[in-house]
Formats: C-alpha cells, sequence, structure tokens
C-alpha cells in the first residue's frame, strides 16, 4: 500500500533571498521526490509548499533548516496544508512579484 501524501507550507526566514535558497530547495526536493513550489515573499522570508510523504516532508524540513551554503536560516515554521493538485506534478520556483 502506498503512503498517504500530505501537504505543508514552510515560511523560512534569515538571510534567504539573493542567495541561492529557492534553487537550493527546488534541488532538495527533486531529490527526495517532494512537489509543490518554492517563492520570495515580500517581508523577506521564503514559501514553501511541498507535497510528499511524511518521510520526504521531514527530511525537507531539515534541509530547509540547514538552507545553501550562503544562507543564514533563523526559523523555519511549519502548518499543514490541503494537498493542492495543481502542483503535485514537480516541483517549481513561483515568481509573484
Amino acid at each position: 500500500m502506498a503512503e498517504q501524501l500530505q501537504a505543508k507550507c514552510f515560511r523560512v526566514s534569515g538571510e534567504v533571498q539573493g542567495v541561492g535558497y529557492r534553487f537550493f530547495a527546488q534541488r532538495v526536493a527533486d531529490r527526495i521526490g517532494a512537489a509543490g513550489y518554492v517563492k520570495n515573499l515580500r517581508d523577506g522570508s521564503v514559501e514553501v509548499y511541498a507535497i510528499g510523504t511524511a518521510e520526504q516532508l521531514r527530511v525537507l524540513r531539515l534541509e530547509l533548516e540547514r538552507g545553501p551554503r550562503a544562507a543564514m536560516v533563523s526559523n523555519v515554521n511549519e502548518a499543514e496544508a490541503e494537498v493542492l493538485g495543481r502542483y503535485a506534478g514537480g516541483f517549481s520556483i513561483e515568481h509573484d512579484w
């Protein structure tokens, strides 16, 4: 039986914009097989919406806390989210501003 998919929304704060954080998050998600998106927010934080198994989301969170070498992650907030089928096909970098 396949493990149930779930979704989480992570909000990452610290020095996380202009340091390759979105590309890092995309590479990690692709490597572990999670779907969703990453985007910069106007307040300087980064939002990561991810769909995956509990284990995939656990690994993703650990990697988001670490971040790429140039980043300085100060906090990762995590919230349960609805599984949105439109993001289930892969992991993308979103640009909304």
